[in-house]
Formats: structure tokens, C-alpha cells, sequence
């Protein structure tokens, strides 16, 4: 069955570098993917917005999803009314069954942020007697990724197996050139695929992005899908 998902990340670069391989995964398989950053990562020390939006779009496209930027602020990220408003407006246009967040325990404010907007943008989204364009619409699940910045010890919900798609997942990775310092490029893109094949390795697969729910998991048709 098609599903509509949609992955939501604070930068350009977030989905690819915590779930890359799981868009590309799902896409694969038929699904309609949309990513929506919420600021357009810049300032930072390299590049410029217009070669931010450039790479953000190349990743897209290496990915087979479709993308959209917001232009809340990078750096302040901040969940207030507006932004949870702003989001739920995408809700109701995109009307996705899944919201794939960061998970709302890290060291970077802007991802702290982002994790708790997907859970109060989804509330918003149902919301009747609103100024929100759009009809009232609630997506089933809000999924957390771990696109973290320090080393959190997690325990996922469940990890998914992206052994067919880690090329993938590299290649999107390498459309942000800019973000590179010189000479750590390789060092930076290994790391990431490296904790995929540790995710993989525990779950007995070549390599697997790990994410958590905080509502439990329901399963329909076991043991389909499941290994």
C-alpha cells in the first residue's frame, strides 16, 4: 500500500545524514516521500544559502523525494505558537500518515526543537476553529530519527534494515560539499555508515537506521516484515 510520509529535519542535511537510507528504502517501494527542512541551515562557516539550496535539492532528487524549505530561523529554532501553526498548515496540504522528526534529546537546540514542533504541529493539524489553512487532519505516528549531536546511549523501538540503500544514503550525503572541511569529507560520510552497520550488525543485516516511538508500535499483519 502507498503510504505518505513525511520527514522533517531543523537543516538541509539532517533526513539524509539520520534516515537516508530508510527514504530511499521507501521510495523504492512506491511511497511518497516529502522533506520538509525548517530553516534553510544558514548562517554556518561554509557555503551560502543559494549553494545550500542547490545541494538540499541534488540530495532530493538522489533520494527520490520531494522537498520544501520553511524559513524559520537557523541557530534560534524555537517551537512557539507561529511555528507549530506554519507546520500544521504543511500537514493539512501534504497529509502525511507518518511524521519522521529528530529526536528531541540532543546538544543542538534547533534539533531539540524540531522533535517537539512534529509532536505540537501534529496536535495543531487536528485542530477545528482555526486560523490554519486547511482542513483539520491528524497523521497517525510522529517517528523519531537520530541525527544527534552527542552520544546519546538509545534504545530504539526498532531499526530498519537499509543494507540495499547505504550507497544511496552515502551519495545524498555527498551532495552537501560545501559543509565539508577539507580533507574530512570520507572521514565524516564513514562515520555515519559506520554506526548504520553497528545498528545492522546488532539486528543481524548489513546496516539499519535505528528509531524510537514514543506510542508503541502496532503491528497488523505479523510476522510480515518482520525478522
Amino acid at each position: 500500500m502507498k503510504r505518505r510520509i513525511l520527514c522533517m529535519g531543523a537543516h538541509p542535511d539532517d533526513v539524509e545524514l539520520g534516515m537516508g537510507g530508510t527514504v530511499a528504502s521507501l521510495v523504492s517501494r512506491e511511497n511518497e516521500l516529502f522533506i520538509l527542512d525548517l530553516t534553510n541551515g544558514e548562517p554556518t562557516p561554509h557555503g551560502s544559502p543559494e549553494t545550500r539550496a542547490a545541494e538540499s535539492q541534488k540530495s532530493a532528487g538522489i533520494l527520490g523525494a520531494q522537498r520544501r524549505t520553511l524559513d524559520m530561523p537557523n541557530r534560534y529554532l524555537e517551537e512557539t505558537i507561529e511555528n507549530r501553526k506554519t507546520i500544521a498548515a504543511v500537514l493539512r496540504e501534504f497529509k502525511p500518515e507518518y511524521i519522521f522528526a529528530p529526536y528531541p534529546v540532543d546538544a543542538h537546540p534547533d534539533h531539540i526543537a524540531a522533535g517537539n514542533l512534529a509532536e505540537s504541529s501534529r496536535f495543531y493539524s487536528k485542530l477545528t476553529k482555526s486560523d490554519i489553512p486547511g482542513e483539520p487532519y491528524f497523521p497517525r505516528r510522529v517517528i523519531y530519527y537520530f541525527p544527534v549531536h552527542i552520544r546519546l546511549r538509545i534504545e530504539p523501538s526498532y531499526v530498519f534494515d537499509v543494507s540495499a540503500h547505504l550507497e544511496t544514503k552515502r551519495k545524498a550525503i555527498e551532495c552537501y560539499e560545501s559543509q565539508f572541511k577539507a580533507g574530512k569529507k570520507e572521514h565524516i560520510i564513514e562515520s555515519v555508515l559506520n554506526e548504520n552497520r553497528y545498528w545492522g550488525f546488532q539486528a543481524g543485516v548489513e546496516a539499519a537506521e535505528p528509531f524510537l516511538q514514543r506510542e508503541i508500535p502496532l503491528f497488523k499483519n505479523w510476522p510480515e516484515g518482520y525478522q
